[in-house]
């Protein structure tokens, strides 16, 4: 064996190696490539429907949002005429007081002018009868 056919056969030996390498490697790319596209075809088959539901949802957010929107007026109106009541209310209520007071008041002056002339009344007829 010459050296040139000794170097032929660790080329040769090396080749293969290298080759076994290769095609090994090509397998484990292969497999990665195919769970990749299992990946990508599972995500866009979950993803999808996952998508038109958020989507969905914002509209529906939107809306909601829109609505209470429009109707924060309304309750800011209600507020505002809820206190104008109440102010009302109250005054209402000091005036039935003042009423009050002055029937109050009064009751006490009618009773007082009624026992007056009732004594006096009883005063002119003594006088009248004792005469």
């Amino acid at each position: 064996m010459s050296l040139t056919e000794f170097t032929l056969i660790i080329i040769a030996a090396a080749l293969c190696v290298l080759v076994a390498t290769i095609v090994s490697a090509l397998l484990v790319i292969k497999k990665t490539a195919l769970s990749v596209g299992s990946t990508s075809d599972m995500i866009n088959k979950e993803l999808k429907p996952v998508l038109q539901e958020l989507t969905m949802l914002l509209v529906e957010l939107k809306t909601v949002g829109a609505g209470v929107a429009e109707h924060t007026d309304d309750v800011r109106n209600f507020m505002s005429a809820l206190g104008e009541t109440g102010n009302r209310l109250s005054t209402i209520n000091r005036t039935v007081g003042v009423v009050t007071g002055v029937v109050g008041g009064t009751s006490v002056w009618l009773t007082g002018a009624k026992v007056a002339g009732k004594f006096m009344l009883d005063r002119y007829l003594k006088k009248r009868g004792g005469n």
